[in-house]
């Protein structure tokens, strides 16, 4: 590894010796100078790695320096030593983005550890990243085959995405064997699924049943009403806990945080999962008591229209009086709008607020070649769902919500997964266009690639038609077509889909927003 060179500016420098000294024996080149204009005229002849600079020298102070330094070389981190602990100094510092601050006297340990932070931070931070994720390599693998109940894949599935966040943020080689990990993960996940998903669905009080769905409002919203506070209830659309995770540090300024995961029904999809939170029942309850509310899948006319007279029938279910305002976001117009109106907000108990950002980048990321670019792969995915939030009109209405000191509670209705593995399926003309689950009367498929419902009443799902059957993919799959089968598979492979089982579509977040 070749060594940095250090450029260090002090009118004392003579006396600086054994530090610069210290510093060469541990591998660095210092170039030295004792005064500012000597400073400024080298680093516009030859390259440095990091700048120390003195506060106070003769001619041009440091913080002048600093200042000439930062419009020439504004990538070079500048390390400022100062006997003066004025305020007004460090602020100047710190607005000229210095990358380290120092007071007199300083040892050479200190200058190294700044150094250390400033030159080396990424590669410290890859060299214990990858020796951490080692470490927890064999007690990943030992609870995917020991995860019996709901919360131990709650647990192993927070663990999953730590790691995956931590090793996207370091330079590491280990991004492929945690995505084998996730993938063996999603295999069992899908397993224990199958196994348990009848009898949550026939027995909502049976053991180890998670909060699911249709409880969302009855379980987590109904008290912060009963207790007399003013709720909103913000739901981000295909939103997953990695994602949550990249934003929650935004709001963290703002608010404290109860976190948990629920549980989406299946099928993880808007008009089921949603409609199922909206409306605090399954889907063919829906149908059933409010079939003008539900709309069939072979049916032209939009899948979440209802979400408002569906939250006032749980209301009424309930017998409860609630003032509530219902507000869909598709567009930062939209979201402006809103603000403009926060004042009529605050006359409600409970404001609903639907951001479907995330689910328009999962689709515009399905049909765009510029968008598939952008984001190509989890981490930029998650990148551009940073980005957006942190320019959209949904943090400065969080802001607004934390000065007022009023309750959030922010979920989602599924997750959504990035999709590799195409299944041959073969479908009627009535057959829904979704590629993470099919509902019909003539599916032809393989059984074993597929988790399939043949009496959906059972799992709280209507039937379009007497012998339909639902079928979910699995993992990283995804349901394609015979005809035209290389082009269907060659348009949809690696995009971000949802409505089957998986860890990322299944467990979700449900968070409890408290201003501070």
């Amino acid at each position: 590894m070749a060594s940095n060179t250090i450029l260090w500016a002090d009118d004392e420098i003579d006396l600086l010796k054994p530090h610069i000294l210290f510093l060469k024996q541990k591998g660095y080149d210092v170039v030295t100078v004792n005064n500012g204009h000597d400073a400024l005229d080298l680093v516009e002849t030859r390259p440095f790695d990091l700048i120390i600079l003195d506060e106070n020298m003769p001619g041009i102070t440091g913080l002048e320096t600093l200042q000439r330094i930062k419009e020439t070389a504004p990538h070079i981190p500048v390390i400022m030593i100062t006997k003066s602990e004025e305020e007004n100094i460090m602020d100047q510092a710190v607005g000229n983005k210095i990358a380290d601050y120092l007071i007199k006297p300083v040892n050479p340990n200190q200058i190294l550890l700044s150094i250390k932070k400033n030159l080396h931070s990424p590669e410290l931070v890859s060299q214990k990243t990858t020796s951490g994720y080692q470490q927890e390599f064999q007690r990943i693998t030992a609870a995917i085959n020991d995860s019996y109940t709901i919360n131990d894949w709650m647990e192993l599935y927070r663990k999953l995405v730590f790691w995956e966040l931590e090793l996207a943020s370091a330079d590491t080689n280990m991004d492929q064997l945690l995505d084998m990990q996730k993938t063996e993960a999603n295999t069992t996940f899908c397993k224990f699924i199958k196994k348990n998903y009848e009898r949550w669905m026939s027995d909502s009080d049976c053991d180890g049943r998670p909060l699911m769905s249709p409880e969302i409002f009855r379980k987590r919203v109904f008290p912060h009403l009963s207790a007399g506070e003013k709720v909103f209830f913000i739901l981000i659309d295909n939103f997953r806990l990695d994602q949550w995770n990249v934003i929650k540090p935004m709001l963290s300024e703002h608010f404290t945080f109860d976190e948990e995961l629920y549980c989406s029904i299946l099928p993880t999809a808007t008009q089921y999962a949603r409609n199922a939170i909206f409306s605090g029942l399954m889907p063919l309850e829906i149908s059933r008591m409010f079939p003008d509310l539900w709309v069939d899948e072979d049916s032209e006319e939009g899948k979440n229209l209802n979400e408002s007279p569906l939250i006032a029938t749980q209301f009424e279910r309930h017998r409860r009086q609630c003032r509530f305002s219902y507000n869909k976001i598709n567009d930062n117009s939209a979201g402006e709008r809103l603000l403009s109106q926060f004042a009529n907000l605050e006359t409600n108990d409970l404001n609903v607020v639907v951001f479907n950002f995330v689910d328009m980048l999962s689709h515009a990321r399905t049909e765009s070649r510029m968008i598939r670019e952008l984001a190509g792969n989890n981490a930029a995915y998650r990148s551009l769902t940073e980005s957006w939030f942190r320019h959209s009109s949904a943090l400065e209405l969080f802001r607004r919500i934390a000065q007022k000191g009023y309750r959030v509670i922010l979920t989602t209705d599924h997750g959504t997964i990035r999709v590799d593995n195409p299944v041959k399926v073969i479908g009627d003309k009535n057959t829904n266009t979704n590629l993470r689950y099919k509902v019909g009367k003539n599916l032809s498929y393989n059984p074993r690639q597929v988790y399939e419902i043949k009496q959906p009443a059972r799992f709280g799902l209507p039937s379009p038609n007497v012998s339909s059957t639902y079928i979910f993919a699995t993992g990283r799959d995804f349901f394609a077509y015979p005809n035209n089968y290389n082009h269907y598979v060659q348009y949809y492979d690696g995009t971000f889909q949802h409505g089957g089982i998986s860890m990322e579509e299944m467990l979700i977040p449900l968070v409890t927003l408290s201003a501070k």
